[in-house]
């Protein structure tokens, strides 16, 4: 008895601690940092407006290069973050180590690429969709920044994905709450020139951003270096072992074309918004920095009951496995419901935090309500998507993004905005979430069959 008591007292707590309670305490904490990062993004955003309209729009059209690299950098993180917490419930601590030093080699080469795309892309990219000088100087000067000094957002993220696949959600919170804060003091110092500083305008916002990043990963190296974790990252004696890369982006890569996805949409919705007019493209933008203080909580959400489903998986733990599913939903649709409310009674003073013109809330009040309706089948989407993650079926999530936002959602909205009423285009959003729920449910269906009811079930 005092043996099985010692030996649970050494399990990691994802293989035995209360569903809900574990939930709680490893998801808290990612979804009040996630909290902060989309307060972040929405006075980002507010400063931005200060400025002029023009700055606004340059911001929403650089939007899509930012979520691509964002995509790029969760999307490798999930794939480390599911190979690390699978090999921990497998009992692989050699193998966990060793992609834990991977994940910091694959932020470095990720960084490589970004910085290629900031030199030589910028210009051409805003050029192709509008032809006022401001707005395309103010857009090239604001990416390629952003991309040039990218090494900073991609280690810091592998960093934070390592210690959460460990069941550690304490410090990457910390991570992101010193690079977030770091970035809302510093913005409208560098946008406005405060403390004798020159106005730098956009190019300023820029700087805070990059500047929060690398803020970021300094002080989670120093953690990661001087702190004990479940896992170890050592170079000495490394070497590369393409078996893991390839395993990391197995879940990974679906994960980054699944994320990428959204990039391509908002490329192809500000190319359908801006045949109506500039002011359009700004309220998607904006509506992308204001349903994140409602996403960003169920992404953090996702971040603690990822790492339980997958140890749960490795372990042949069935029960536990969809326990973490059902509660995480619940959890998911209480959040997603809340930010429905909120957008369907309050549109007007939301779009007011950023200086919205009259024309802007003629068209931002109703794009608020109508896009809003597919946040509660979102949230089941998500958690669907988490699970197929962290058992290793990434494609089930790739299939899921590329149905809502490719296959349905743009031709949608392309043959909505023929009517020559941008309202219509909105209808687009719960349409397209509908259909991707039907397939997530059906997905999920063949999982089970083949994956998830052969495991060996386990009592609590």
């Amino acid at each position: 008895m005092k043996q099985g008591e010692e030996n649970q007292t050494h399990e990691n707590k994802m293989g035995h601690a209360p569903v809900l309670k574990l939930i709680i305490s490893m998801s808290l904490p990612a979804m009040f940092s996630m909290m902060v990062q989309a307060l972040y993004n929405i006075v980002d955003s507010y400063f931005v407006s200060q400025v002029s309209e023009n700055a606004l729009t340059a911001v929403s059209l650089a939007f899509p290069i930012q979520m691509l690299m964002i995509s790029v950098a969760v999307g490798t993180s999930i794939g480390i973050n599911s190979f690390i917490s699978r090999k921990l419930g497998e009992k692989r601590q050699d193998l966990a180590d060793s992609a834990a030093s991977h994940g910091v080699l694959l932020g470095v080469a990720s960084w490589l690429l970004f910085a290629l795309v900031g030199l030589f892309g910028s210009r051409l990219f805003f050029q192709s969709f509008t032809d006022i000088k401001e707005i395309v100087e103010m857009g090239t000067n604001y990416i390629g920044i952003c991309c040039v000094a990218s090494f900073g957002v991609f280690i810091e993220v592998n960093l934070e994905k390592i210690l959460q696949a460990t069941g550690n959600m304490i410090y990457p919170m910390m991570f992101q709450l010193v690079g977030a804060v770091t970035n809302m003091i510093l913005d409208p110092i560098f946008i406005f020139g405060w403390l004798g500083l020159p106005a730098m305008g956009i190019v300023g916002a820029a700087v805070a951003t990059v500047i929060g990043q690398i803020v970021a990963m300094l002080f989670a190296i120093c953690i990661v270096k001087f702190k004990d974790h479940a896992v170890a990252i050592r170079f000495k004696g490394f070497k590369l072992d393409w078996g893991i890369v390839k395993s990391i982006y197995a879940v990974g890569f679906p994960s980054i074309i699944m994320q990428s996805i959204g990039s391509v949409m908002n490329v192809a919705m500000n190319a359908i918004l801006i045949s109506f007019t500039e002011t359009a493209v700004a309220v998607f933008g904006v509506y992308f920095k204001l349903q994140s203080f409602i996403f960003m909580p169920v992404f953090g959400l996702t971040h603690g009951v990822m790492p339980i489903m997958g140890y749960n998986f490795g372990a042949r733990n069935k029960g536990r496995l969809i326990s973490a599913l059902k509660i995480g939903s619940v959890i998911a649709l209480v959040i997603m419901l809340a930010g429905t409310v909120v957008f369907w009674t309050i549109p007007g003073l939301l779009l007011g935090i950023f200086n919205a013109s009259e024309n802007m809330l003629e068209i931002g009040i109703p794009a608020l309500q109508l896009i809003s309706i597919c946040f509660v089948p979102a949230a089941l989407g998500i958690m669907f998507s988490t699970l197929f993650q962290a058992v290793g079926k990434g494609v089930y999530s790739l299939i899921i993004s590329v149905l809502r936002q490719l296959v349905v959602l743009v031709p949608a909205a392309f043959l909505l905005a023929q009517t020559m009423q941008v309202q219509n285009v909105w209808f687009a959003f719960p349409i397209a979430e509908t259909f991707s729920l039907l397939a997530s449910i059906l997905l999920f269906a063949r999982l089970y069959r083949k994956t998830i009811r052969p495991l060996e079930a386990h009592s609590e």
